[in-house]
């Protein structure tokens, strides 16, 4: 940690990133735990001391607030994150956060706070307090001059966050800025040179690749120095971050393993006017073929395999179009990316249509990506296909997958409400324990055993009864679905039978905050996809605690036991009273893609609920690990191409 402090200057910071071999990886996922905190006695020695300092600043007034932060600050920086030293910082920022916001650290948020300071994965319930927690981390660190980045899932909780926190670290003489999609490249300088910046992860990727555009690689400290001292405006000047230095990740498990399928890319428009035609061949021809002669559907890895028999027609069709359709290898390429737009990308459930636009929806939040498209002609084939006007294709500049972004960092932590499960993963990818916290106050969670139907119509009536015998009741119910087109399916439904209730999916991402403040309240029907499980809020009304709480119910099972654990986390929150339930059928997505032939069978002649879940959890578990082969596959590639580019002096 002294390494951390010791090397703040001017050229870019960063960690160099080292392979493990085999061996070493071995070692590091079988070392791989979930702990609790150190050990009982040394945290609780800890969190005393915290409350013995806390006793002799009470009476500092707003301006010995932040001198003796600066104080402590300037101590840290010389002798390191030392426990005594971390203590007194920590109990001068618990007291002006009671001043200022009107919120005071627990407990189990000073022990918390005290791991990310260690570099580690904090698991925190949700609803416990993570968001507050993080500014003991981040204000110790901030006070001893080092840039701290706050990285959040949406731009909606970053700016959140760090308008409900800014009187906090002002009241430290600390300042706090957000990042936000639309900013422009001079108010993103400005942002970044903040004391703490909070912003999304993809937003931050995106600044640091955008940097790396502009140092054309990552050229020797000495020569940038020189440059900037005959040359202005010079590189150093244009560049937006100061360096990774120190990062707290919100939600680290949907951000260092859910999202890291997928590379990040910037790229520039080439004009694809000429190719218009081309899509509008491929979208119409691909309708003539049919499914299981001409071609086979994939769904497990979102493939269209061509049959020799649809591969002939495709030959015929070639030959009478002539140009780039003489090509068999060119054509078989476009009507493969024509039924993959057809039949393995989804209206609704994919993506949304717009302002004629095609939108991408993140299958792990459910929330719109801006100005995000697909590569390689896919976009324009879905463009094609849904009738909107076809955009131009892009030109990769650079890329980069989180894995190895995040790995640069100096100092990473982070903090979810669900890590347990990828605990060797998060320590072999980015050698980080997972700490486990015990909640503020007990739960009161009810787990109510759910039910497995043999047809989708079977567990929607399931679904409306037990939704109408709570509504009657008075108890809030908020219902979780895995997609938009769901979503809006089972709002139909309980629009025709009268009830009233309101819907959140990436259509309303705007209106999250005031949708879900509500979905506490007396009555209250919700119906949400994977958005609200993380890092909003739902406030319990009082009269709505004596009767049960809020009551959570899960319409399928997601990819990943962690999302639906987070969706079940919406109701008992600091210990209130809660209860959750899943209804799922056999022709749910999960089960259509992924049970086997034996277990279908098993399922048809010993058909029961227990039985059928505990498939439904094995075929879960074969998700998880097939997206993690390819989380594998793609840091392997990162690698391959950082080797093979080297010679360039450019891998991103």
């Amino acid at each position: 940690m002294n390494h951390l402090l010791a090397d703040i200057g001017p050229i870019y910071p960063e960690n160099e990133l080292t392979e493990h071999n085999w061996f070493e990886k071995s070692v590091l996922k079988s070392s791989a735990f979930v702990s609790s905190l150190n050990s009982k006695k040394r945290m609780n020695d800890f969190v005393s001391q915290v409350d013995d300092y806390e006793k002799n600043v009470i009476e500092l007034t707003s301006d010995s607030i932040k001198q003796e932060a600066a104080s402590l600050g300037k101590e840290i920086r010389r002798v390191g994150f030392k426990p005594n030293e971390v203590a007194k910082l920590f109990a001068l920022i618990r007291h002006a956060s009671t001043q200022t916001i009107n919120q005071r650290h627990y407990n189990t948020q000073l022990m918390g706070a005290w791991a990310l300071l260690q570099g580690k994965i904090t698991e925190m319930e949700t609803g416990e307090g993570k968001t507050l927690m993080a500014t003991l981390t981040a204000a110790t660190a901030a006070l001893t001059g080092t840039p701290v980045h706050i990285i959040t899932v949406n731009d909606y909780l970053a700016e959140r966050d760090a308008d409900f926190l800014t009187p906090l670290y002002i009241s430290l003489g600390l300042s706090v800025g957000f990042i936000h999609h639309d900013m422009d490249h001079q108010a993103r300088q400005d942002i970044y040179k903040k004391n703490i910046v909070y912003c999304t992860n993809k937003e931050i990727v995106f600044d640091y690749l955008r940097d790396r555009i502009v140092l054309n690689g990552m050229p020797e400290k000495t020569r940038l120095s020189v440059e900037n001292l005959y040359k202005k405006p010079s590189r150093l000047d244009r560049l937006l971050l100061k360096g990774l230095y120190f990062a707290i990740i919100d939600e680290a498990d949907s951000v260092l393993v859910d999202e890291a399928r997928t590379p990040l890319i910037i790229s520039r428009e080439i004009d694809s006017s000429d190719k218009q035609e081309i899509y509008h061949d491929a979208i119409n021809f691909s309708a003539s073929l049919e499914a299981t002669t001409d071609y086979l559907i994939n769904n497990k890895d979102k493939a269209i395999q061509i049959t020799e028999q649809g591969q002939q027609k495709i030959l015929h069709f070639g030959q009478q179009k002539q140009g780039i359709w003489s090509g068999r290898r060119r054509a078989t390429e476009l009507i493969q990316k024509a039924l993959t737009a057809k039949e393995l990308y989804i209206k609704d459930r994919d993506y949304i249509v717009k302002d004629e636009k095609i939108q991408i929806i993140d299958e792990h939040t459910g929330r719109v990506m801006a100005d995000r498209s697909w590569e390689h002609g896919l976009h324009q084939m879905l463009e094609t296909k849904e009738g909107c006007k076809i955009s131009n294709q892009k030109e990769t500049l650079a890329r980069m997958s989180y894995q190895r972004f995040f790995r640069r960092y100096i100092h990473l932590s982070g903090m979810t409400g669900t890590a347990s499960e990828v605990a060797p993963e998060l320590k072999t990818i980015y050698n980080l324990d997972v700490v486990k916290l015990q909640t503020n106050r007990p739960l009161n969670r009810q787990y109510i055993p759910g039910h497995v139907y043999k047809t989708v119509d079977e567990k929607w009536n399931a679904v409306i009864n037990s939704i109408n015998e709570l509504h009657k009741q008075g108890r809030p119910v908020l219902v979780g679905t895995r997609s938009v087109n769901v979503s809006e399916l089972l709002s139909s439904k309980l629009t025709l039978l009268a009830m009233e209730h309101h819907v959140l999916n990436a259509k309303q991402d705007k209106h999250e905050a005031e949708i879900i403040s509500q979905a506490g309240q007396l009555g209250q029907i919700t119906i949400a996809t994977s958005m609200a499980g993380r890092g909003t809020d739902i406030k319990i009304a009082s009269n709505v605690k004596t009767m049960g709480g809020l009551h959570v119910i899960m319409t399928e099972l997601h990819d990943t036991a962690r999302i639906d654990r987070q969706l079940f986390g919406r109701c008992g929150r600091q210990g209130d009273h809660g209860s959750y339930q899943s209804f799922c059928s056999l022709e749910d997505e999960l089960p259509q893609t992924y049970l086997t032939g034996l277990n279908k069978n098993l399922l048809h002649y010993l058909f029961n609920d227990e039985i059928a879940m505990l498939i439904f959890k094995r075929c879960q578990k074969k998700v998880e690990r097939h997206h993690y082969v390819i989380r594998c596959r793609l840091l392997k590639m990162d690698d391959h191409l950082d080797k093979a580019l080297a010679f360039t002096g450019i891998s991103e």
